[in-house]
């Protein structure tokens, strides 16, 4: 046995999505897999009783997810690419049967929710212009857009082709139907409990595409106008109607471009319109990144999810705000899925040495990761605590390298996590029992500007427009802290060999730390912001930075450019290798072409690698041979540099 190496990607493996039956007897979940002749992700659906009978009810060549029960709990409605290129949706039945096709040619199923009589099932789709018809770009008719959020990372162009809510009979009687129309991004479609309405998630007012904000409303089940039920001075998304319908529970994120806000559970009164905000008093964000799923009622309760210092936990509060949140699963772990129904609650969930699994309580109910487990026993990590420079707390987390000895000195990695609104914390994460394995000590933390903390530990890095240090101010001192800490606890952490990486916010500190340092002997910068000014205009959603910042870039020229570690280039003397996607628009890859040609025109170690045909998921969700290849191409640079 030994521990994880870049090509054992292809033997990742986990479960997600548990959802009960409706009367709570059985759970179905998705196992997913990484295939490496196929270099995709199949997935199929299983179902289980929760006292060891398990049945596959989907084959796994495909990608089968997103498996909701019928009212009666006879079958099964789930999104597959068996068939097209694009996930459709169908139909199966819980215990035998061949899956139904319900859609055929519709961009790649959403949301999904059957009506409470079971006769539809709702969900949102892309509704292409009809210029995609034509397969030739070059015949294509050329695009034209009016509204500034035409284009999304890993999805593509969104401006000729909004999302739409549609319905379709669940006995394949018939052919999809619009419920809702126009330019907007509309989603997470909820049916109500009488079966005559339906929620989502949209912004449709006159400015929607340059707020960011977005609201709930309510449209009849055969479309109409939809009225809007919230107050337009936020973010509100995943509606879930209460039992008896008066009342839709959501995600609420107050503030209009003001980030990062803690994003609350709150229930609207449907007819009144009144809102009560429910979790404020937990000073936590109820929106764990990645997404799980929308609240959930029990009862009068609602069953949500939280992170807090580097775990997400889930949370029951009473819907009417008559008593504070309750914890109902903590500990050291990251819920991953979850579901309740009459008080039965099921989750997945993830922790630092272990990957993804269905429990109920302690009680672990899959072992799809034994074989995983066994070839590649995980290498545990320790958290240690932290002071910053002005006595803030920082947490920490050192991952000892293989074949750990002591005495022994071993070369550093830390590692930055993207966001910065996000958490390292106790997930599996497959880059740190790489680097461990191949003899780096591993180094991680949560900086402020993280979430999982306080509202005021997240927002310590907004400004400086309006107040606040920005981005590469107290966030820098306190990762400058966290390596300091180390190397005083942890004599096996060599001082003269230490490298520095990180993605997206994490490749911003990265070349941002670089031109304010040169303690570092290497460093990889990837998918990172390296120049504010053009990064506003040339990513899907950079000019959404005026959140932090406190103006766009158009306001606050010298503002931006200050805090662009291009403006610092000159000063990288750290030899840098720059990995970036060539799809990737959220950070476009212009931001890696400007930095590596200023390093390379002042005659700086730098190597610049760009990957086809890749968004800014690369490291995550990326084609699994980009995956195997970026971690050799990652071990290599540090190997060379750190090692030689």
């Amino acid at each position: 046995m030994r521990p994880m190496r870049p090509r054992d990607v292809y033997a990742l493996t986990g479960v997600s999505d548990p959802r009960l039956s409706p009367d709570a007897s059985e759970i179905a979940y998705v196992v997913w897999r990484v295939d490496q002749e196929g270099n995709d992700y199949p997935s199929s659906i299983w179902v289980t009783d929760g006292r060891g009978d398990h049945r596959r009810v989907t084959d796994e060549t495909k990608s089968d997810r997103s498996p909701r029960w019928s009212p009666d709990g006879a079958r099964l409605a789930f999104t597959s690419n068996r068939d097209e290129e694009k996930s459709q949706l169908y139909v199966v039945g819980a215990t035998e049967g061949d899956p139904l096709r319900l859609t055929e040619g519709i961009e790649d199923i959403g949301a999904v929710a059957w009506s409470p009589d079971g006769t539809r099932i709702v969900f949102s789709a892309r509704e292409p212009d009809s210029a995609y018809t034509e397969e030739d770009e070059k015949k294509r008719e050329p695009r034209r857009f009016t509204r500034l959020q035409y284009r999304l990372d890993d999805v593509g162009w969104i401006g000729d082709r909004p999302s739409h809510i549609f319905t379709v009979a669940s006995d394949g009687s018939g052919a999809p139907q619009p419920v809702t129309k126009g330019e907007y991004q509309d989603g997470q479609p909820a049916w109500a409990p009488d079966g005559r309405q339906i929620a989502f998630s949209s912004g449709r007012h006159d400015d929607w595409d340059i707020d960011a904000v977005t609201d709930i409303y309510v449209v009849h089940v055969d479309g109409g106008e939809p009225t809007r039920i919230t107050l337009g001075d936020g973010n509100c998304e995943a509606p879930a109607w209460s039992p008896d319908g008066s009342r839709i529970a959501f995600r609420y994120t107050p503030g209009i471009l003001d980030y990062p806000r803690h994003t609350q559970i709150a229930v609207v009164d449907v007819d009144s319109r009144t809102i009560t905000v429910l979790t404020e008093s937990l000073d936590r964000t109820c929106a764990p990144y990645p997404d799980i799923r929308e609240p959930i009622w029990d009862a009068d309760d609602i069953v949500f999810a939280v992170e807090d210092r580097g775990n997400t936990h889930l949370y029951r509060v009473a819907s009417d705000g008559s008593a504070p949140p309750v914890l109902v699963i903590g500990g050291e772990l990251n819920l991953t899925g979850y579901d309740v129904v009459d008080g039965r609650v099921v989750h997945t969930s993830t922790d630092l040495a272990s990957l993804p699994e269905l429990f109920e309580g302690n009680d672990r109910l899959t072992h799809v990761s034994a074989e995983f487990d066994e070839t590649a026993p995980v290498l545990r990590a320790e958290r240690f605590d932290v002071t910053s420079r002005d006595g803030s707390h920082v947490d920490a987390w050192v991952v000892r390298p293989d074949g750990f000895e002591e005495g022994a000195r071993y070369p550093v990695l830390l590692n930055i996590h993207g966001g910065p609104f996000t958490q390292y914390g106790n997930r599996f994460f497959d880059e740190f029992q790489v680097f461990a394995r191949a003899g780096y000590v591993v180094m991680f933390a949560n900086p402020r500007g993280s979430s999982g903390y306080s509202e005021a530990e997240a927002r310590a890095i907004r400004g400086p427009v309006g107040g606040g240090p920005g981005w590469g101010s107290v966030d820098y001192e306190d990762l400058m802290a966290v390596v300091d800490t180390a190397l005083e606890q942890f004599d096996f952490c060599d001082p003269e060999r230490l490298g520095v990486l990180g993605g997206s916010y994490g490749g911003y500190m990265t070349s941002w730390i670089t031109g304010h340092t040169d303690r570092f002997k290497a460093a990889c910068s990837e998918r990172a912001v390296n120049n504010w000014h053009s990064m506003h205009g040339s990513s899907d959603l950079g000019w959404v930075f005026k959140g932090y910042f406190g103006a766009f870039a158009y306001e606050a020229t010298d503002v931006y450019l200050k805090h662009s570690p291009i403006t610092y280039s000159r000063d990288i003397t750290t030899p840098m290798l720059i990995l970036h996607s060539e799809s990737d628009l959220r950070c476009p890859i212009e931001q890696a072409e400007q930095l590596f040609t200023n390093l390379r025109l002042m005659k700086r170690d730098v190597e610049f690698v760009r990957f086809p045909g890749e968004g800014h998921e690369l490291s995550r969700s990326g084609s699994p041979r980009h995956r195997v290849q970026r971690f050799d191409i990652i071990l290599d640079w540090f190997d060379r540099k750190l090692k030689a």
